[in-house]
This record gives C-alpha cells, structure tokens and sequence, in this order.
C-alpha cells in the first residue's frame, strides 16, 4: 500500500513529490508541528482539569456552540471533559495517520465504540449490521443490548440485505479478534450503501491499512494496543469525518467516557515509533507462523495476507498445557506491546460470547493468540517449541490416564 499520508489538517505544509509526506514522517511530527514556535523540542503535558474563563460571556457563546453541534472548542480550554491539549495532540496525529479529517480519543476502546452506538442511536437508528469474529467485549456490547442497540449478525455476502431503515451502523474487523479473519473492505463499504462502516483497525493499525482509502467512514482503535505499544497505557479513538466527529464529542462530554491526559501524552509518544515498531513485529511473527505451519503438532495456522504482529493458531493436543509451558512469552490477554503475549481466546478474550456463536466464528477451543514483540525471533521459537513439547507430554499423559482407566 502507498506509505504517504495526505496532509488533511491545521494547513501544514506537505513534502515530498507527491505532495504527501511519508507514514514514519507523519509519525513523529504530526500533532507537533507548533512545538518551534512554542520553544520546546518535546510535547507538554497538560494534566489541567479546569482553566481561567474571565470573559464569561464569551464562554457562554462558546459553549452555546459546541451544545449546537458539537464542534471543536476554538480558543482557550474550559474544562477537562471538553478537551484537553495534549489529547488534542493525539487526536491530530491519529487522524493525519489514518487520513481522515478528526479523530475523537476516549478512556478505552469500549468506550470508543459505546459513544458509537449511542450517537448512532440518539438519531433512531439503533440497528447495527455486524460480521464475527469481533473482539469479545464489542460482540457482547452488541449481543447484549445494553446501550439499546439491535443487532443483525451476518456474513459480508449478506451485508446488504440485513440493512434496515433504523440500520445506523455497519461492523467490521478486518484482521479480526482472534482468528484474524480478513474481509474485503471496498466490497463492504460498497454493500453499505449511505450507511456508515466501522472498521475496527486496531490489529492492522494505520501502518498496514486505512480503511478510509476503502470506503468506511468510521476508524476504531483499541490505542491500548500498538497505538500506546508498551503495555502501560488505556485509550480508545475513533477516526472519522468531521461531521461524524462533532457527535461523538457531544457523547463525550455527556458521558464523561475522557482520555487522561497523561494516557493522550503515552499515546502521542507511541505513535512516534508505531510504523518501526509493527514492521519489526510483522517480520517476526511472519516467521513464526511459517514455522508454526510446518511442526506436526499443529493442526492449523492463521496469518492475515496483509501481515502483522498477530499469530493464531490451533494445537493438536491440550492449549492450556502450552500456555502454561512458556517461560519468555507472557501468558496474558491484550496484545500490541514490546513484549510476546500468548492467551487461550475461548477462556478469557472471548468467554463472555456464547460458546455456539464463539465456535461458529471460528474461535475453536484449541486455538491459542500470539501478540508478537520485539523479541529475538530465534528466543522466541525456542519458547513455543519447548512449551508445545510440555503440551505434547501433557497430551500423552492424558492418554495414558484414560487408557489405565
């Protein structure tokens, strides 16, 4: 895919030929350029929870506006759960990353999508058309209701036939949580028709994809995951048109669902190193899999055609033995840090979603996650073939148990 990004915001100037400056460009210095002019070489953090407002007149108007369609406060800060500074810089180098007009941050991803449904369904449209696998906490947001929310559940052959007059959003996960599962996103957003497509990026980040340049509308992102890098930050953000934006800012500031500060800070650092730190993993992990592919105590392998960091696959004997067996990879959920992490989705990352539905996804009991790090790809082979070595002993001695008895 073109590594260039199209400078759509603030009117900086763009480099380069083609008039786009490149993704790793774009990484470190988006959201930064007024730092010169400010004399600092690193971005402040602002952990301010309110701000002098002498000209109350002026803050009234202004707010009036905001109230009336949700728009960017121009000027001086008022309160926290309006804005804040730093996560505006955050939310300005993630929309130039992901070539769309705005992005709007909030305290996690679930957050992200909730002030989704809930801006969706303030118009009436409460309908949502959704393709599994999802990560398991969206599936149940949407499974259950509980912002209201009805949802159809289909196949993206049959996107466009599950369309209702309420229908207000279409779902996608394109690699998707946990069998990276892809879909094509230019047939889907055609499918959409008028409707808006969300697509949940947040196992390709902006670095493999933009799903904008395919036709959806909407940009969800666990920033918890590559986006923060390091395994020490919560955030979640939607990219999208400015139009979209303005309600999801009202969602906000009404349901307080804010990014902290120093979380926006951590996220704007991640970003910086993002492009370096997915193509280092992708590499690694592309090995991984092609090894994983051909051991024999492996029945199957997943690995998505546009790469990553993201490694599924189903074991032939006990998954747990192999998740209790390793010693460098971490056993933990989450995904998108420095460091290997390997779970069992069908115990934890997606338990909450009903078994049938779980395995009619693809989510087998066997199958494990591997969120690949930064690690030597050599250590960590040496990890899977010595904790798939216990599982295999683990196997047999189940075996033998059965059979004595």
């Amino acid at each position: 895919m073109d590594s260039r990004t199209h400078d759509t915001r603030n009117g900086f100037p763009a480099s380069g030929p083609s008039g786009r400056r490149a993704l790793a460009t774009e990484a470190v210095h988006a959201g930064r350029e007024d730092l010169v002019g400010l004399g600092l070489h690193a971005p402040p953090l602002d952990l301010s929870t309110t701000y002098p407002s002498p000209d109350s007149r002026g803050e009234a108007a202004r707010l009036d506006a905001f109230a009336a369609d949700g728009a960017e406060l121009v000027g001086p800060p008022v309160y926290g759960r309006l804005g804040n500074p730093t996560v505006a810089r955050f939310e300005t180098a993630l929309a130039r990353l992901e070539g769309t007009e705005s992005a709007v941050a909030f305290a996690s991803g679930m957050a992200a999508l909730s002030a989704v449904l809930l801006a969706r369904g303030a118009l009436g449209l409460r309908h949502v058309v959704a393709v599994r696998p999802l990560y398991g906490c969206s599936d149940h947001l949407l499974t259950a209701g509980l912002l209201g929310s009805e949802v159809t559940w289909t196949d993206p052959a049959g996107i466009e036939e599950a369309l209702r007059p309420d229908t207000g959003l279409v779902m996608v996960e394109s690699p998707a949580n946990p069998t990276l599962a892809e879909v094509d996103l230019r047939a889907v957003a055609h499918a959409c028709g008028s409707i808006p497509l969300l697509v949940d990026n947040t196992f390709a980040t902006p670095v493999l994809q933009r799903p904008v340049e395919q036709g959806a509308r909407l940009v969800l992102h666990s920033a918890t995951k590559y986006l923060g890098g390091h395994g020490d930050v919560m955030g979640g953000v939607v990219a999208c048109d400015e139009e979209l934006a303005r309600r999801l800012r009202q969602v906000r500031f009404a349901t307080g669902g804010v990014l902290h500060p120093l979380a926006g800070y951590l996220l704007l650092r991640g970003l910086a190193t993002l492009p370096v730190r997915v193509r280092a993993a992708s590499a690694t992990a592309a090995e991984l899999a092609r090894r994983l592919a051909a051991d024999p105590r492996i029945a199957r392998v997943h690995y998505p055609r546009i790469g990553g960091a993201m490694v599924a696959f189903e074991v032939h004997g006990d998954p747990h033995a192999v998740i209790a067996g390793v010693r460098l990879i971490t056993p933990a959920v989450s995904l998108g840090s420095v460091d290997t992490l390997i779970q069992h989705p069908a115990s934890i990352s997606h338990r909450i979603v009903d078994a049938a539905d779980r395995r009619g996804a693809g989510v087998s009991d066997r199958l494990l996650r591997l969120s690949v790090g930064l690690e030597d790809v050599e250590d960590l082979w040496a990890d899977l073939e010595r904790a798939l070595g216990a599982e295999q002993g683990a196997d047999g001695r189940l075996r033998e148990e059965v059979a004595g008895r």
